[in-house]
């Protein structure tokens, strides 16, 4: 089930990127982060309280860590969707589960613990491998800030996505993990376009019916994608599900195709072929090799990442 929950997660994020990108032609980075953490915050907070949850924790620091991680990431994102090419930037932004794998390598390196499997990281490379043939990202002499903010984002969202595991393992519901960063998006989307990081200075934009259908669109995709991969990392093996989100490649070539008319190379078939067997590849060597636990343990990296 953990590799079907990544799926839908690399869908709705995909989808949510798109948005972004249209988005960004009428509201700022901070302002579509405030709106992507708004819409969130108000579902999850209507429907937690209508079925009786509770959002108290005991677990206010690895919150904490999470929400600043992953808020950062996100901003970073953004601003690389509205200045790279949509290829480009999501390219740059699933580096992510080279750094995990890069983490985990010198993590059990220093401390003397079970490196993860080489099949895992072979597939995680050929992966990759795939993301450079479907996307063959080339970033002009103008874009470099764009692409810089693209790879810092890969890098920070890793230890973002090693927070939410840690935090499942830890026994804390999807839908906690998801409103919290929801929130601290919100605060931190608020905080940046009152700053003005637009150009406009500080000003919220009006809306019309179809900036703001971008708007609730970015809003709904992004929680539902949120909530799929918390779960996803929860119950999965950490190497596998950050592998099956390379497949968030094949359905942003998909929208580029239905909303910008792209046109498919061989490559980019080759390219897409290489993604879905990697993944493909990695899920069954899991199941086959590797069962998959239950509570956290000290020789965990992950269960010991700060």
């Amino acid at each position: 089930m953990a590799s079907l929950w990544m799926l839908f997660a690399s869908f709705a994020f995909a989808a949510m990127g798109a948005g972004v990108k249209l988005a960004s032609e009428f509201y700022s980075t901070s302002e579509l982060l405030m709106y992507r953490g708004l819409i969130g915050t108000v579902v999850l907070l209507a429907a937690v309280r209508h079925r009786g949850g509770s959002f108290k924790t005991p677990f206010v620091k690895a919150h904490v860590w999470r929400s600043a991680v992953g808020v950062v990431s996100l901003w970073l994102w953004f601003f690389a969707i509205s200045r790279l090419p949509l290829a480009t930037a999501v390219t740059l932004n699933y580096m992510a589960p080279i750094w995990i794998a890069a983490w985990m390598f010198a993590h059990g390196w220093w401390n003397g613990t079970k490196l993860p499997e080489w099949p895992l990281v072979l597939a995680i490379a050929m992966s990759f491998l795939g993301v450079t043939l479907v996307l063959q990202p080339a970033i002009a002499g103008n874009q470099w800030l764009g692409g810089l903010a693209g790879v810092a984002s890969s890098l920070i969202s890793a230890a973002a996505y090693m927070q939410v595991r840690r935090l499942g393992q830890m026994g804390e519901p999807e839908y906690r993990v998801v409103f919290y960063f929801s929130l601290s998006t919100t605060l931190f989307g608020l905080a940046g376009t009152l700053a003005g990081d637009g150009p406009d200075g500080a000003v919220f934009q009006s809306h019309t019916l179809y900036s703001g259908a971008l708007l609730l669109g970015v809003g709904i995709f992004g929680l539902l994608a949120q909530m799929a991969m918390t779960r996803a990392y929860r119950v999965g093996k950490v190497l596998v599900v950050a592998n099956l989100q390379y497949t968030g490649i094949v359905f942003s070539s998909l929208w580029g195709l239905a909303l910008w008319s792209d046109a498919f190379d061989w490559h980019v078939w080759l390219g897409i072929g290489v993604i879905l067997a990697s993944g493909i590849a990695a899920t069954f060597y899991n199941t086959r090799s590797t069962a998959k636990g239950a509570v956290v343990k000290d020789t965990d990296p992950i269960a010991s990442e700060t």
